[in-house]
């Protein structure tokens, strides 16, 4: 995932290879633990590809906001950006 840092810069956020499914991903972000996520790729190294799935988890996030009472501006901010472009 690609987190803009502000004036620090964006940078690529590391994650342990057990806490990189789907699942995980939308769990954390809506924990708010990544401050102000941009982009967020996918790879597969076993079979040597990587793509873009910002939009995909953007929309996904989209349809399960309903299902929490709070939802992190962070998240607010990256479905609105994602869902944008």
């Amino acid at each position: 995932m690609l987190n803009d840092f502000g004036r620090l810069g964006r940078a690529w956020c590391e994650a342990d290879e057990e806490g990189t499914d789907r699942k995980t991903l939308i769990r954390r972000l809506m924990d708010d633990q990544y401050s102000r996520p941009v982009r967020i790729v996918a790879f597969n190294t076993a079979e040597g590809w990587s793509r873009d799935v910002t939009k995909d988890i953007a929309d996904e996030l989209r349809r399960c906001i309903a299902e929490y009472d709070e939802v992190p501006r962070s998240v607010q901010e990256f479905v609105e950006a994602a869902l944008r472009c």
